[in-house]
């Protein structure tokens, strides 16, 4: 198996994707890609830490270790690997671009390997999943997160092999940010294990979670309506 069959896979796979489009979509993907539509849910997942941490430091080492995460996605991806691989984008690589599908004319800037989109949103995924330990809200934000990297490949922003690598990555820098956190949790005195169906074993009420949940998902409908009223 060489490159080239590796990289026609590739190819293969994101006009898939790419190749399924009509107007309602164009508007629904540069919608949910832009990060601007997802700053509620961020204000409910800091809404969250806040209700359930006792102490001022205690949120301050969740924001640092989200910011650690972000910090190391972004620095790796668009700092060094983008610029040394230099692989153009699919909407903009000179033998490829004739054919893709672009969305009023959305080439991108830097490079494709590998995708910020989807080290940074699993990353944060896998920070929150190992803090607050419950599967609903593990898996709405996974599915969070894949909906950006299917934004990404149907924009023809990045291959499908950038998505997979940047999912890895993304898994490892949340993995490494959690257990930074955990290391300057310890020193407030924080409890890992609680008991109750009304908390998550990190001490995560329920009710709260339910906030976040269903912010995301109004978040969702909300691109979903405006991209109807404007197609």
């Amino acid at each position: 198996m060489d490159l080239q069959y590796l990289v026609g896979i590739d190819r293969q796979l994101l006009q898939a994707v790419n190749g399924a489009h009509n107007m309602f979509l164009d508007t629904l993907m540069v919608t949910l890609t832009s990060g601007v539509t997802w700053v509620p849910l961020y204000i409910a997942l800091l809404y969250m830490v806040v209700k359930n941490k006792e102490t001022a430091a205690q949120v301050a080492f969740v924001v640092a270790g989200a910011a650690l995460c972000f910090t190391i996605t972004e620095v790796v991806t668009e700092g060094i690997v983008k610029p040394w691989v230099a692989r153009p984008r699919p909407c903009s690589d000179p033998e490829w671009m004739a054919y893709v599908h672009v969305v009023n004319a959305r080439r991108g800037s830097n490079y494709s390997f590998f995708s910020a989109h989807a080290a940074n949103t699993f990353g944060i995924t896998v920070f929150f999943a190992w803090m607050v330990r419950n599967k609903v809200f593990t898996w709405l934000l996974v599915t969070w997160s894949l909906v950006n990297c299917y934004t990404r490949l149907y924009l023809a922003m990045h291959y499908p092999s950038d998505i997979i690598v940047g999912l890895a990555f993304g898994a490892l820098a949340g993995s490494l940010s959690y257990l930074a956190y955990w290391g300057m949790a310890k020193t407030t005195g924080a409890k890992q294990h609680y008991v109750s169906s009304q908390y998550t074993p990190t001490g995560y009420a329920i009710a709260d979670i339910d906030v976040v949940a269903f912010v995301l998902v109004a978040t969702g409908i909300a691109a979903i309506v405006i991209s109807l009223m404007m197609h």
